[in-house]
């Protein structure tokens, strides 16, 4: 039988869909939400279930109302959120290695099509999100530069359903880089990106799967960094702030 539809499902989409929004970075943390009326209309939804999804959402940490000439409902810096993914990391052991064997599977085909597929026009806005590594400042613009390059590159692979597949895993996991010592990251994923984009360009299928799967290792082991708090060299807890 199918479930019932009800209001409260329909706020717990809207709160879903505004989430994986802020984590993919296209809502960045201190940035205010369209007013009630227009971002209800935008996702086409009635008033009273935007107003229970922003509810659910200022519960778990994601935006805070402020009041006054300057009020409305703003983005948060996450840290809530960030200490809830690393502490339920932590209670589900192989959690990590699900997501990050899921998300291997699905990417290394991704850059293989795109290796195969691919126009130099479709290469432009994977060049550009490469490119905006070099300059980021903050957690936030690496957040949505890191997001520009996985979606581009799926869609020069050309395939609509791997395209969305890409974008909703993106926003569906929390971004735990947001938990780690800034430069470091950026350095390597931007590496790991050039290498990617190089291997596509030369058409080059398995060693763009490579190069993917590489990147996505040393995601994992910033993964189990963030989580258990120390790597193979055995650095300390202390040493990685949990915001």
């Amino acid at each position: 039988m199918a479930r019932q539809v009800t209001s409260t499902t329909l706020a717990q989409a809207v709160a879903d869909h505004l989430r994986m929004r802020i984590h993919r970075g296209d809502v960045s943390p201190g940035e205010r939400l369209p007013a009630e009326r227009e971002l209800a209309e935008q996702l086409g939804v009635a008033r009273i279930s935007l107003r229970e999804a922003i509810r659910q959402l200022r519960e778990d940490g994601y935006v805070e109302v402020r009041r006054g000439s300057s009020g409305g409902t703003y983005v948060t810096e996450l840290r809530r959120p960030a200490e809830a993914w690393r502490a339920r990391m932590r209670a589900q052991v192989g959690e990590i290695d699900d997501i990050l064997d899921f998300r291997i599977a699905l990417e290394t085909e991704t850059a293989v099509l795109a290796a195969r597929r691919h126009t130099e026009s479709s290469l432009v806005p994977v060049r550009e999100a490469v490119e905006a590594l070099h300059d980021v400042i903050g957690r936030t613009a690496f957040r949505q530069a890191d997001s520009r390059f996985h979606i581009a590159l799926a869609r020069a692979a050309r395939n609509e359903r791997l395209e969305e597949a890409v974008e909703t895993a993106r926003g569906e996991l929390f971004s735990p880089r947001d938990l780690l010592p800034f430069r470091e990251p950026v350095e390597e994923t931007l590496r790991d990106h050039q290498a990617v984009l190089d291997a596509v360009r030369r058409g080059d299928a398995d060693g763009a799967a490579e190069a993917m799967r590489a990147h996505l290792e040393h995601s994992r082991r910033q993964l189990r960094i963030i989580v258990f708090g120390a790597d193979e060299d055995g650095v300390d807890d202390a040493e990685w702030p949990a915001s």
